[in-house]
């Protein structure tokens, strides 16, 4: 989970699967960690401060996992994205508050490989023209 926050999908998907939770904003990763010393029942969650538009995690370590979510804010993922697209993960979900820096990062996925299996608008903040959008890539 890159750009995971305070981690809402890191929690999530930890139900089911061990996480990699990364963001550059210490209190959001400290309030992940501490979140997860509360919730029973879960997968690990490894949390990481790291800031994933300088040092973005590299292919060859995201080759070990079987998907990658990220949630960049409204500038997008451009470096990270170079990095998934050039890797060997299955599946990539991505989530954007912004159509552009959607397209450019779904653009370097798709040339990387990864084809668009899906889209989702989530009409999340009522009455403001704020759509989220949600994103399934597959290798092959």
């Amino acid at each position: 989970d890159l750009f995971c926050g305070v981690g809402p999908f890191a929690l999530r998907l930890a139900a089911s699967a061990s996480v990699l939770a990364a963001d550059a904003d210490e209190a959001q990763i400290g309030a992940l960690a501490q979140a997860v010393r509360y919730c029973q029942g879960l997968k690990a969650i490894t949390t990481e401060v790291r800031d994933l538009f300088r040092n973005p995690y590299l292919a060859g370590e995201l080759s070990a996992f079987d998907c990658v979510v990220f949630d960049p804010p409204r500038a997008g993922a451009q470096a990270q994205v170079r990095e998934i697209a050039a890797s060997k993960v299955p599946a990539v979900i991505g989530v954007s508050c912004d159509p552009a820096s959607f397209a450019r990062d779904a653009a370097t996925l798709c040339a990387g490989g990864y084809r668009l299996d899906r889209v989702t608008a989530v009409d999340q903040f009522k009455y403001t023209r704020h759509v989220e959008l949600v994103a399934v890539f597959r290798r092959g």
